[in-house]
Protein backbone atom coordinates (compact mmCIF):
# COMPACT_ATOMS: atom_id res chain seq x y z
CA UNK A 1 0.00 0.00 0.00
CA UNK A 2 1.53 3.60 -0.83
CA UNK A 3 0.41 6.76 -0.02
CA UNK A 4 0.62 7.56 -3.87
CA UNK A 5 -2.96 5.86 -4.40
CA UNK A 6 -4.69 8.99 -3.36
CA UNK A 7 -7.46 8.01 -6.22
CA UNK A 8 -9.14 6.42 -3.26
CA UNK A 9 -9.49 9.52 -1.51
CA UNK A 10 -10.30 10.50 1.91
CA UNK A 11 -11.14 7.08 2.89
CA UNK A 12 -7.79 5.59 1.96
CA UNK A 13 -6.15 8.58 4.07
CA UNK A 14 -8.19 7.84 6.94
CA UNK A 15 -6.85 3.86 6.68
CA UNK A 16 -3.83 4.39 6.37
CA UNK A 17 -3.49 7.47 8.72
CA UNK A 18 -6.41 6.60 11.48
CA UNK A 19 -4.56 3.91 13.92
CA UNK A 20 -1.95 6.75 14.04
CA UNK A 21 -4.64 8.61 16.18
CA UNK A 22 -6.39 6.34 17.47
CA UNK A 23 -3.65 3.90 19.42
CA UNK A 24 -2.53 7.38 21.22
CA UNK A 25 -6.39 8.23 22.33
CA UNK A 26 -7.22 4.76 23.30
CA UNK A 27 -4.71 4.55 25.59
CA UNK A 28 -4.71 7.74 27.31
CA UNK A 29 -8.87 6.86 27.42
CA UNK A 30 -7.79 4.01 29.52
CA UNK A 31 -5.25 5.76 31.32
CA UNK A 32 -7.86 8.00 32.02
CA UNK A 33 -10.61 5.62 33.56
CA UNK A 34 -7.71 3.76 35.71
CA UNK A 35 -7.32 7.49 37.29
CA UNK A 36 -11.25 8.24 37.51
CA UNK A 37 -10.94 10.81 34.89
CA UNK A 38 -12.53 8.50 32.28
CA UNK A 39 -16.23 6.86 33.64
CA UNK A 40 -16.85 3.52 33.24
CA UNK A 41 -19.58 4.04 30.73
CA UNK A 42 -17.83 6.05 28.37
CA UNK A 43 -15.22 3.18 28.31
CA UNK A 44 -17.83 0.72 27.51
CA UNK A 45 -19.08 3.78 24.89
CA UNK A 46 -15.29 3.53 23.58
CA UNK A 47 -15.26 -0.52 23.17
CA UNK A 48 -18.53 -0.26 21.25
CA UNK A 49 -17.21 2.18 18.56
CA UNK A 50 -13.62 0.96 18.55
CA UNK A 51 -15.44 -2.78 18.21
CA UNK A 52 -17.26 -1.26 14.93
CA UNK A 53 -14.26 0.56 13.59
CA UNK A 54 -12.06 -2.75 13.71
CA UNK A 55 -14.69 -4.46 11.77
CA UNK A 56 -14.97 -1.52 9.04
CA UNK A 57 -11.41 -1.09 9.17
CA UNK A 58 -10.30 -4.74 8.60
CA UNK A 59 -13.37 -5.19 5.79
CA UNK A 60 -12.60 -1.90 3.94
CA UNK A 61 -8.73 -2.97 3.65
CA UNK A 62 -8.84 -6.72 3.55
CA UNK A 63 -7.37 -6.96 0.04
CA UNK A 64 -4.73 -4.30 0.87
CA UNK A 65 -3.69 -6.31 4.06
CA UNK A 66 -3.34 -10.14 2.31
CA UNK A 67 0.39 -10.40 2.56
CA UNK A 68 3.27 -9.61 4.33
CA UNK A 69 3.52 -7.11 7.39
CA UNK A 70 -0.11 -5.77 6.40
CA UNK A 71 -1.31 -9.30 6.65
CA UNK A 72 0.22 -9.52 10.14
CA UNK A 73 -1.82 -6.50 11.31
CA UNK A 74 -4.66 -7.81 9.74
CA UNK A 75 -4.32 -10.92 11.91
CA UNK A 76 -3.99 -8.44 14.85
CA UNK A 77 -7.26 -6.96 14.41
CA UNK A 78 -9.14 -9.92 13.95
CA UNK A 79 -7.93 -11.51 16.83
CA UNK A 80 -8.07 -8.10 18.71
CA UNK A 81 -12.22 -7.67 17.94
CA UNK A 82 -13.40 -10.96 20.03
CA UNK A 83 -10.82 -8.95 22.70
CA UNK A 84 -13.16 -5.66 22.21
CA UNK A 85 -16.00 -7.59 22.58
CA UNK A 86 -14.71 -8.61 25.69
CA UNK A 87 -14.46 -5.57 26.86
CA UNK A 88 -18.27 -4.78 25.61
CA UNK A 89 -19.42 -7.88 27.39
CA UNK A 90 -17.41 -6.86 30.80
CA UNK A 91 -19.30 -4.20 31.04
CA UNK A 92 -22.69 -5.30 30.39
CA UNK A 93 -21.99 -7.57 33.14
CA UNK A 94 -20.40 -5.31 35.25
CA UNK A 95 -23.46 -3.60 35.75
CA UNK A 96 -25.95 -5.63 35.32
CA UNK A 97 -27.73 -4.56 32.24
CA UNK A 98 -27.79 -8.12 30.96
CA UNK A 99 -28.81 -9.66 33.90
CA UNK A 100 -28.16 -13.15 32.45
CA UNK A 101 -24.57 -12.37 31.12
CA UNK A 102 -23.92 -10.76 34.62
CA UNK A 103 -24.24 -14.20 36.21
CA UNK A 104 -22.78 -16.51 33.64
CA UNK A 105 -19.39 -13.72 33.20
CA UNK A 106 -17.05 -12.60 35.50
CA UNK A 107 -16.62 -9.36 34.45
CA UNK A 108 -13.33 -8.11 35.80
CA UNK A 109 -12.05 -11.00 33.86
CA UNK A 110 -13.84 -10.27 30.46
CA UNK A 111 -12.53 -6.64 31.47
CA UNK A 112 -9.12 -7.42 31.99
CA UNK A 113 -9.15 -9.97 28.59
CA UNK A 114 -9.53 -6.57 26.97
CA UNK A 115 -7.03 -4.70 28.84
CA UNK A 116 -4.06 -7.08 28.58
CA UNK A 117 -5.38 -8.39 25.36
CA UNK A 118 -4.80 -4.99 23.42
CA UNK A 119 -1.44 -4.21 25.74
CA UNK A 120 -0.02 -7.80 24.45
CA UNK A 121 -1.76 -8.75 20.88
CA UNK A 122 0.25 -6.19 18.86
CA UNK A 123 3.91 -6.96 20.25
CA UNK A 124 4.77 -10.22 17.73
CA UNK A 125 3.45 -8.01 14.79
CA UNK A 126 5.83 -5.20 16.08
CA UNK A 127 8.40 -7.52 16.43
CA UNK A 128 7.68 -9.17 12.65
CA UNK A 129 7.42 -5.54 11.10
CA UNK A 130 10.85 -4.76 12.53
CA UNK A 131 12.50 -7.57 11.00
CA UNK A 132 10.54 -6.87 8.03
CA UNK A 133 11.37 -3.27 7.73
CA UNK A 134 14.88 -2.48 6.02
CA UNK A 135 15.22 1.06 7.79
CA UNK A 136 17.42 0.57 10.97
CA UNK A 137 15.89 3.27 12.93
CA UNK A 138 11.93 2.17 12.09
CA UNK A 139 13.16 -1.29 12.66
CA UNK A 140 13.93 -0.55 16.22
CA UNK A 141 11.29 1.48 17.36
CA UNK A 142 8.97 -1.45 15.79
CA UNK A 143 11.17 -3.95 18.07
CA UNK A 144 10.74 -0.94 21.36
CA UNK A 145 6.99 -1.19 20.80
CA UNK A 146 7.15 -4.89 20.75
CA UNK A 147 9.14 -4.67 24.17
CA UNK A 148 7.46 -1.30 25.59
CA UNK A 149 4.15 -3.38 25.07
CA UNK A 150 5.08 -6.49 27.36
CA UNK A 151 6.96 -4.46 29.97
CA UNK A 152 3.84 -2.28 29.88
CA UNK A 153 1.51 -5.03 30.93
CA UNK A 154 4.10 -6.72 33.59
CA UNK A 155 3.90 -3.25 35.04
CA UNK A 156 0.38 -2.45 34.83
CA UNK A 157 -0.32 -6.29 36.26
CA UNK A 158 2.17 -6.13 39.00
CA UNK A 159 1.27 -2.34 40.26
CA UNK A 160 -0.69 -2.20 43.51
CA UNK A 161 -2.01 1.12 42.88
CA UNK A 162 -4.01 3.24 40.16
CA UNK A 163 -0.63 5.05 39.43
CA UNK A 164 1.44 2.26 38.61
CA UNK A 165 -1.40 0.74 36.70
CA UNK A 166 -0.95 4.18 34.97
CA UNK A 167 2.73 4.00 34.59
CA UNK A 168 2.27 0.45 32.79
CA UNK A 169 -0.78 1.88 30.28
CA UNK A 170 1.86 5.04 29.31
CA UNK A 171 4.56 2.52 28.62
CA UNK A 172 2.28 0.86 26.02
CA UNK A 173 0.99 3.59 24.87
CA UNK A 174 3.90 5.27 23.82
CA UNK A 175 5.32 2.48 22.45
CA UNK A 176 2.82 1.31 20.51
CA UNK A 177 2.28 5.13 19.40
CA UNK A 178 5.87 5.41 18.25
CA UNK A 179 5.45 1.73 16.59
CA UNK A 180 2.47 2.81 14.63
CA UNK A 181 3.70 6.23 13.71
CA UNK A 182 6.58 4.53 12.21
CA UNK A 183 4.71 1.70 10.47
CA UNK A 184 2.48 4.38 9.15
CA UNK A 185 5.52 6.24 7.80
CA UNK A 186 6.49 2.91 6.20
CA UNK A 187 3.27 2.04 4.97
Amino acid sequence: MSHARSADGPALALRENGPALLVPAAWGVAAGAVLGVVSGRALFVAHVVMSVLLVGFVAASWRDMATGVLRAWKLVILAGTPVTLAGVAGFLALDGTVPALAAALPADAALAVAFYGWMLLPAPAFVYTGLRDSSTSRSTIHHAAAACSVAGAGVAALAGSATGTVAGVALVGVGQTAGILAATALY
